[in-house]
């Protein structure tokens, strides 16, 4: 094997990336006048130190705290749960549907729901902290509880 034939076998590594390790954009990528002024607007520019971005939008369904500022939708377990709980207290018809304001009742889909809520208990068991677990244990007892009685009220 010659030298030629050595070189072609190799590969070349290219740094392809805008920015430098401290956040400055490369030399390369400034718009100098070896490069089109077009792409020097392209890039994204790093925020400097004295720039103030503007605060995103609140998305719509989103908790606003006092400051007017949208809470961080963090999903814990005991968010999911508290969720699915109260979708299936509107199904049993304990509270108002938000789009319509009317108490309507879809036994099925409370079912559903209590049924979800009792395999998910299921699903993690020996994985909850004890707040969690009473959290489920107490939600499901008073799902089921008001299940019955709404079932034998409707069957009269």
């Amino acid at each position: 094997m010659d030298n030629s034939e050595e070189k072609e076998k190799g590969f070349k590594v290219q740094d392809r990336r805008r920015f430098s390790s401290e956040g400055e954009l490369k030399p390369e990528h400034r718009g100098g006048d070896d490069q089109p002024a077009s792409a020097a607007k392209a890039a994204p520019q790093p925020p400097s130190a004295g720039s103030v971005r503007p605060a995103p939008e609140p998305v719509a369904g989103a908790s606003v705290n006092r400051s007017g500022s949208a809470a961080s939708a963090e999903i814990t377990f005991s968010t999911f749960v508290v969720g699915l709980s109260t979708q299936a207290l509107l199904h049993l018809g304990e509270i108002p549907d938000p789009a319509t304001g009317q108490h309507a009742r879809d036994l099925t889909g409370a079912q559903q729901l209590i049924d979800i809520l009792g395999m998910l208990q299921e699903k993690t068991r020996g994985n909850l902290g004890p707040d969690e677990q009473g959290l489920i244990q107490a939600i499901l007892f008073d799902l089921r509880m008001k299940y019955v009685e709404i079932a034998r009220q409707a069957a009269r």
